[in-house]
């Protein structure tokens, strides 16, 4: 199962603010179990002081790794380090790299080689060989825009307003040809394709296809917005599951 996914959760700090903390945990576990939490840096540096509480009220393990010479990212190395020792230890499915930097590009890509399913969560200057490396990727900005109205159960939640996507993430005119073309290639004599089918390709096709990168929570309703296609929900068996369906207008 998807949910029961044991995920190592590797954060460099000297790319992430503390601020993003919460955001990167809760979106870990909409995919599976963070078993692994480390986060890396130079604690003796004043500029991550900020962590010290983060760090204890999400119990998350702190790995020390001194800056030895100027310009080399030791931190880098020490987090590469300790995700290969993880994987040869077969304790986890999956991984998630917090960082914004493109030299997290060759562990993703070969975390990915050994059938690890990747996760990667940066702001939206993370370069694109790291972003596409990963088998999903989440922009940090994006996760902390979604927040309650109020302290309600109900509450609506908030999307911060994108009018422009971010270079390199698919832009709406590339996002409706990209479904056109699913829907052909994956519909029925009838020209219907099932929602769920369309969004799992789209993920394949751009791993940092998130639908709250375009301002909604849900597939269906950014589709709607788009004014491209049809939608038709289908009851089920079970009346409270109604799978909708999707086909491109003439």
């Amino acid at each position: 199962m998807e949910n029961d996914r044991k995920i190592a959760v590797l954060i460099d700090a000297d790319n992430v603010s503390d601020k993003y903390i919460k955001y990167i945990l809760d979106e870990v576990s909409n995919h599976g179990i963070p078993t692994y939490k480390r986060i890396y840096g130079d604690w003796t540096k004043p500029q991550l002081g900020s962590w010290k509480t983060v760090l204890l009220n999400y119990s998350i393990t702190p790995i020390q790794q001194y800056s030895y010479t100027t310009g080399k990212n030791s931190t880098d190395a020490a987090l590469i380090i300790d995700a290969m020792d993880i994987l040869y230890s077969s304790n986890v499915d999956a991984f998630c790299i917090v960082s914004s930097d493109s030299d997290f590009t060759r562990l993703a890509a070969r975390l990915r080689e050994a059938g690890m399913y990747v996760i990667g969560m940066g702001e939206k200057k993370t370069p694109m060989p790291f972003i596409s490396a990963c088998e999903m990727f989440k922009y940090l900005e994006v996760l902390a825009a979604i927040s309650p109205t109020s302290h309600e159960t109900n509450a609506t939640p908030r999307l911060e307003k994108q009018e422009k996507p971010k270079e390199g993430m698919a832009s709406i005119e590339e996002l409706i040809e990209a479904i056109k073309i699913i829907v052909t290639e994956s519909s029925d004599e009838d020209g219907w394709a099932f929602l769920g089918e369309v969004g799992k390709r789209l993920n394949k096709r751009y791993s940092d296809f998130d639908t709250r990168n375009y301002g909604h929570t849900k597939l269906t309703p950014l589709i709607s917005s788009l004014k491209q296609f049809e939608i038709q929900p289908r009851k089920t068996s079970n009346p409270n599951i109604i799978h909708y369906y999707i086909k491109n207008k003439k």
